[in-house]
């Protein structure tokens, strides 16, 4: 137990943050590592997963596949990826494989909120004249927008946590404290490394609970639905939304 004390003394120590190998610089590391993988992973698997879930067609075999991806380990994608040419390539190998690891939250939630849309909603909004284009931005994608948030919120975390695994192949990021710690037998540098992952994976999970607060087209609208503590709507969530597709 006496690890903790020590990396708390460790973390709060203005030494520890400086430096080429200090926190501050691992921290920036580590973070923008993490917006790279989880920016490619979102402009590969939205549109995507919109697009067929818009369609309902062959949603459910892409879905499928990139959930299956997840019963391979990020660290053996890793490795033979690093055995590959690829692995020459400097953050490539832990990029791809960050990237891989994020689509299927990302692929699964998107597709499933947009199959989830009240029928009787897109049917309105059809026979009001709405093209495809109209029907998705105005009425699908504000209505699967939890769901959709839930999903980059997952990934986003998910990449955090799993983004140490960068110190491996030589790489930056948070988890070369951890390496560190390992390679001079300082327990209280792997405990202090461990924390500011943890720290770190909680505090990008409430940024994005705020984020989909402010950012929800249709945060008004929900609050009212639950202000008035509809049970009809709780059965049907897009119900009370039917009246503003006509507006």
């Amino acid at each position: 137990m006496e690890a903790i004390p020590q990396a708390w003394t460790w973390l709060t120590s203005g030494a520890s943050w400086s430096g080429g190998d200090g926190i501050g610089v691992r921290l920036g590391e580590h973070l923008y590592l993490t917006v790279v993988c989880l920016a490619i992973s979102c402009a590969l698997a939205l549109p995507v997963a919109l697009v067929l879930g818009h369609l309902g067609r062959g949603g459910a075999l892409a879905v499928n596949i990139s959930n299956a991806g997840r019963a391979v380990p990020t660290f053996a994608v890793l490795v033979l990826l690093l055995l590959s040419p690829i692995g020459q390539d400097g953050q490539w190998p832990t990029v791809i494989a960050l990237v891989l690891f994020a689509i299927p939250p990302l692929l699964t939630n998107a597709y499933v909120g947009m199959r989830e849309v009240d029928r009787d909603v897109i049917e309105s909004a059809r026979g009001m004249g709405m093209t495809g284009w109209q029907l998705m931005r105005r009425v699908e994608l504000p209505l699967a927008f939890p769901l959709i948030m839930t999903g980059v919120r997952s990934a986003a975390v998910q990449v955090v946590a799993t983004a140490t695994l960068a110190a491996l192949p030589g790489g930056g990021g948070l988890g070369r404290l951890i390496t560190a710690g390992f390679a001079r037998q300082r327990t209280y540098e792997v405990v202090g490394g461990a924390l500011l992952v943890a720290g770190l994976a909680l505090l990008i999970e409430g940024l994005f609970v705020v984020l989909q607060r402010c950012t929800d087209p249709l945060r008004h609208r929900r609050a009212v639905r639950r202000g008035r503590r509809d049970d009809s709507a709780d059965a049907n969530p897009s119900g009370p939304f039917k009246r503003w597709v006509t507006e």
